[in-house]
């Protein structure tokens, strides 16, 4: 019942802090360097998610060599953002690398 509780006070707590933005609309008005730093979080929380899953995709470690295929297809995907700078192909490029790589080395 405890756990209940404590999700059910998470989850309000939750929704309260989200509507109050909506709730106050314009009338909120941050500072320049929150705007800013604020900014930054999505970039910062994708990056907290994906890391792991590319550097120690099993959990069992760092697994930084050249058969781990989510390592190379990160890679390949960086280096085709750099030079084209289309998201769109980035992504496409990313998952067809990272199935050719899992497919060879499943063999």
């Amino acid at each position: 019942m405890n756990y209940v509780l404590m999700i059910g006070g998470m989850a309000l707590v939750t929704v309260l802090i989200k509507a109050l933005f909506f709730i106050l609309g314009d009338r909120l008005v941050f500072p320049p360097w929150l705007n800013l730093a604020l900014s930054f979080v999505p970039v910062t929380v994708l990056t907290a998610i994906i890391t792991p899953m590319i550097l120690a995709p099993h959990g069992n470690g760092l697994e930084l060599h050249w058969w781990n295929p989510q390592l190379l297809a990160s890679l390949i995907a960086v280096i085709v953002c750099v030079l084209s700078r289309r998201q769109l192909l980035t992504i496409v490029v990313g998952l067809l690398s990272f199935f050719f790589f899992q497919w060879q080395f499943s063999m």
